[in-house]
């Protein structure tokens, strides 16, 4: 829209050149809509990667100190989760240099989320798929540690989210995971139906609607890459948005809208 904009006005003011100027401005702007201000200028999109890349990696090697010791199993479940993702080789050994470093004592939380947040914090989703990345992470083994949830709420607060901003994203992840291995069929599914698209039962058709629209959006792969997002950390992206649609479909078919 901006770049149509742009183009009009640079040819209406100043011809040609305008023109081309107009359609370069509008571009920016565009991005700025569609991605967030962090991710204007799409040359940035390679240091955005990395430091995703750095920062999520670096936080689950604190997940699994939370506890305060690393286990065999932390250590094989995190690895295993890098291989599920398909990462390229060379951003495998990144990651798992990158949770050796957050594993170690001396790493600073409060740094890792400074630098990701001045970086990509102005971008529309990187920081919350980082919240929900590290989510994932920590419910995939089945085990939900005390320990690994404060990490977490101290985590979000340093990104930006209070306290119900990040209960209300962690419902709808752990309702989002009763769906991953196809539509559930128990008799609580619909109401974890409901709390995977962060809505209840008493939201009108409308609501229900907007919220799945929104979450899909959000989870799209084309606008996270857009953003900086590396493409091998999608893949935990694509996953939830299979299971937002499994939801939906459940709450769609039990209005019949």
């Amino acid at each position: 829209m901006f770049k149509l904009i742009g183009f009009i006005l640079g040819w209406l003011v100043f011809g040609f050149w305008g023109a081309l100027l107009g359609l370069f401005v509008g571009s920016f702007f565009d991005r700025a809509r569609r991605y967030g201000t962090g991710a204007m200028n799409p040359l940035g999109n390679a240091l955005r990667q990395a430091v995703f890349l750095e920062t999520v990696f670096v936080l689950m090697g604190r997940l699994a100190k939370a506890d305060g010791h690393v286990s065999q199993h932390e250590i094989d479940h995190a690895e295993a989760f890098m291989q599920k993702l398909g990462m390229t080789p060379e951003h495998r050994q990144q990651a798992i240099a990158f949770f050796k470093q957050g594993v170690e004592p001396v790493s600073d939380l409060g740094k890792t989320c400074e630098r990701f947040m001045s970086v990509c914090g102005h971008t529309r989703d990187l920081p919350q798929m980082l919240l929900v990345s590290l989510m994932v992470m920590a419910l995939a083994d089945g085990h939900f540690h005390p320990a690994e949830e404060a990490l977490l709420a101290d985590i979000a607060q340093r990104l930006g989210y209070d306290q119900a901003a990040f209960r209300q994203l962690l419902d709808m992840v752990l309702n989002q995971t009763h769906f991953g291995g196809g539509q559930a069929q128990s008799a609580a599914a619909l109401d974890d139906a409901y709390k995977a698209l962060g809505v209840s039962r008493e939201s009108s058709d409308a609501e229900v609607k907007r919220a799945y629209r929104k979450l899909i959006s959000q989870y799209h792969p084309d606008k996270l890459i857009g953003q900086g997002m590396p493409e091998d950390m999608v893949k935990v992206a694509t996953e939830q948005a299979k299971e937002i649609q499994l939801a939906y479909d459940l709450i769609k078919n039990s209005r019949n809208i």
